[in-house]
């Protein structure tokens, strides 16, 4: 694919800092300030739910949010850790260490930034929603089934990570149940969808984990706090230093680094088509894939974990009036004055709340109305939808993206062959009088629909059943957009067959893109004529008569 032109490829915030005043200042620091209040919370929870502790998703919210912001192509997005990556994360730590994760997430940062200048931003779009439903409802489903221990207060010892064998520790571990712990969970959890409901502008993760953690403390209950798990989290921006590399790591980490990719990809664009649909702006694929390349890539050197895109923030941003990336520049300033000065706090919080709030995050994630309006699809879509979910679920996020894309592949190809066809003689030809006038023993059929291998078995047996032979066969072209060497691979077969009959062949109506395909597929394919528009090929037919050749 052709690289993306310049102008295309440009930080939204070098195009809105020209024109830049108090007024927008004003706008989005408030802005700012509003998003980093629900983003504090959140990092947190989203980096314990992954395995990490809570103060790598304070820094990945800071670094990466503040270089999607400044690099991005998008005017409003506001980016950090997001669920859709709890799941890989997870994963990469538990097998190759936390390290390994480092490694990855600045894998995944180079492939992004390759991609961005590739143009490959055009094509993210092009992964089917069955698909995208499937692998984010799984991942919501594993993110709330992860918590369950936390926020009952469970003494599971150490639980699996496969979905079946973590419930299988729960249940066994029902006896240990902790009453204070399940009250604290439940009560955040009520008191968040309360303020949801009676006030949405209020910061419902931020006052439930404040309500939670005075309450613990001041009750001195027996739950369990972020200060009891991590005690030696640190509380400031650590410096940079390069992850541990080598080429076997890198063979090992590389799958995981692909998906990241493609996750932060995917997430990131969405969130920018939802983005210029509230605001009626136009993002930049490009540059975006650029943006969020170069924050996954710095936030590996500072230790952070992998960033996307975040759509709940970046509504929120727009709610709270932001009006140029300089938004999501202060959101990430807050909260790393907020991990500097109130980082000693966070070990008050306890486990229970932020459980709570990957709770309703996941349900967030889970998007159950479209999944049960996919559910109402025909055959084909239902079952892209739910072997997407299930593999997500109960096998692996890599597997399910790359059998819900292959699988969506070969269902379109599917669609794609049964509207590409032969047209027979009286819908080849428009004009009544052009088809009287057509010589004897000649045949005229139009191909429409692109001739690609998954249609040419289906073309060759079309082309075979003429049932006879003709003195001349006229193919015409002008319905075929595309063709690939499996299309021209079928019409050398044809040409040869043909011939091999007695019949002359001549092409016409061919668009220049088709020819060249073919051309470049086959230099020496001389088995048949070609001329630009049928009128031609009647006219070269009846200046030679075919039987005298």
């Amino acid at each position: 694919m052709d690289s993306l032109p310049t102008s295309l490829m440009r930080p939204k915030l070098l195009t809105t800092l020209k024109t830049y005043s108090l007024v927008q200042l004003r706008a989005d620091a408030l802005a700012g300030l509003t998003v980093a209040i629900v983003a504090l919370p959140l990092s947190m929870a989203l980096a314990i739910a992954s395995g990490a502790s809570p103060d790598k998703g304070l820094v990945t919210a800071v670094v990466a949010g503040f270089l999607i912001s400044a690099l991005g192509g998008s005017r409003v997005q506001v980016g950090g850790p997001t669920g859709a990556f709890v799941v890989v994360i997870s994963g990469v730590i538990a097998e190759h260490g936390y390290s390994g994760l480092v490694l990855a997430t600045g894998m995944a940062g180079l492939i992004l930034i390759g991609a961005g200048y590739a143009g490959l931003g055009r094509l993210m779009k092009f992964v089917p929603m069955p698909v995208v439903t499937g692998f984010t409802a799984g991942i919501a489903v594993i993110i709330a089934s992860s918590q369950i221990g936390d926020f009952l207060g469970l003494d599971a010892g150490k639980v699996p990570a496969e979905f079946l064998g973590k419930w299988e520790a729960y249940f066994g571990a029902l006896g240990t149940l902790s009453q204070a712990t399940a009250i604290i969970g439940a009560g955040t959890l009520a008191l968040i969808l309360i303020l949801k409901k009676l006030n949405p502008r209020l910061p419902g993760y931020l006052i439930g984990i404040l309500v939670a953690s005075v309450a613990v403390s001041w009750l001195a209950l027996p739950v369990e706090t972020v200060g009891q798990r991590f005690p030696d989290m640190p509380t400031s921006l650590p410096a940079p230093q390069l992850p541990v590399i080598s080429l076997p790591m890198i063979r090992e980490i590389l799958p995981s680094a692909f998906t990241i990719a493609f996750l932060a990809g995917i997430e990131a664009l969405l969130s920018a088509v939802v983005a210029d649909g509230m605001t009626g702006y136009k993002h930049r694929p490009g540059q975006e894939l650029v943006g969020q390349g170069a924050a996954n890539l710095v936030s590996a050197l500072f230790g952070g974990l992998p960033a996307t895109g975040a759509i709940a923030r970046t509504a929120t941003n727009i709610r709270a009036g932001a009006k140029t990336p300089m938004a999501g520049i202060f959101h990430a300033l807050f909260l790393l004055g907020a991990l500097l000065v109130a980082g000693p706090l966070v070990a008050y919080v306890p486990m229970a709340a932020l459980a709570a709030i990957l709770l309703i995050v996941a349900w967030g994630m889970s998007e159950a109305e479209r999944f049960k309006a996919l559910m109402r699809m025909e055959a084909g879509e239902r079952a892209l939808l739910l072997l997407t979910f299930g593999l997500t679920v109960l096998v692996d996020l890599t597997v399910a993206i790359g059998v819900g894309v292959t699988l969506a592949s070969l269902l379109f190809m599917a669609r794609m062959s049964e509207t590409t066809g032969l047209l027979g003689e009286d819908q080849s030809v428009e004009d009544p009088e052009q088809r009287a006038a057509l010589p004897e023993g000649t045949e005229v059929f139009r191909i429409a629909g692109p001739m690609f291998f998954g249609v040419a078995g289906e073309m060759l047996d079309a082309l075979n059943r003429i049932g006879r032979a003709p003195r001349a066969i006229i193919l015409r072209f002008d319905r075929v957009p595309y063709m690939d060497s499996s299309g021209v691979n079928v019409l050398e077969t044809f040409v040869r067959q043909a011939k091999g009959s007695g019949a002359r062949v001549i092409l016409c109506d061919m668009p220049p893109p088709v020819w060249d395909t073919l051309v470049r597929s086959s230099p020496r394919f001389a088995g048949a004529e070609r001329v630009k528009t049928l009128a031609s090929a009647l006219s070269r037919l009846e200046r030679v008569d075919p039987r005298s050749e």
